[in-house]
């Protein structure tokens, strides 16, 4: 019979911490109650607690490091879920930002050149970053100059629709401009 000593297995699971303390587990010798249906004001842990008792709800520590604790008298499950039900909208809200590159080379020609504009003048109208860089191959290296104007040129070109965030840089074989889009006119 062979034991398992605990080679490749996983730990035990473990139960999630509640988020705040709740009833018995505020362990303050007073808290000051907020809330509905109930006077608000400083009490003592153990009054405080009989009139969650008496409402048959939950006393939730809100801001523990305020002096005294803050608490309110709720259904604690009802207000774990208020809580995740605004974290969602919050995120929900939050606008992620895309960011679109566009490459060139050194010696990129002036169709290539208008092409790619065209492109990125619908990426800065539809409120997309625009990160444009030229890619030095081998010994293209020694064209820096040309890079650098060709990327002054694209921002130029791109003055009405986005404002210039980074302006030409040169990391390893790459040289980078970074476009945001202008606020759209009110």
């Amino acid at each position: 019979m062979a034991l398992n000593r605990g080679g490749g297995s996983r730990p035990p699971m473990r139960k999630k911490e509640p988020e705040h303390r709740i009833n018995e587990f505020i362990r303050v010798p007073e808290v000051r109650l907020v809330g509905d249906n109930i006077e608000q004001g400083i009490y003592p842990t153990r009054k405080a607690m009989e009139l969650a008792d008496q409402l048959e709800l939950d006393l939730v520590e809100i801001s523990p490091n305020a002096v005294p604790p803050v608490c309110r008298i709720i259904d604690y499950s009802k207000f774990i879920y208020e809580q995740k039900k605004k974290q969602k909208e919050i995120k929900a809200n939050a606008k992620q930002t895309v960011i679109k590159e566009i490459r060139f080379g050194p010696n990129t020609s002036d169709h290539d050149f208008e092409f790619k504009l065209k492109h990125a003048m619908k990426f800065l109208e539809s409120g997309e970053k625009v990160r444009a860089y030229v890619h030095f191959k081998g010994r293209a290296i020694v064209f820096k100059e040309q890079g650098e104007i060709l990327l002054l040129r694209f921002a130029q070109a791109l003055e009405d629709y986005g404002k210039v965030e980074l302006l030409p840089k040169l990391e390893g074989k790459r040289m980078f401009l970074t476009l945001s889009p202008k606020a759209p006119k009110k």
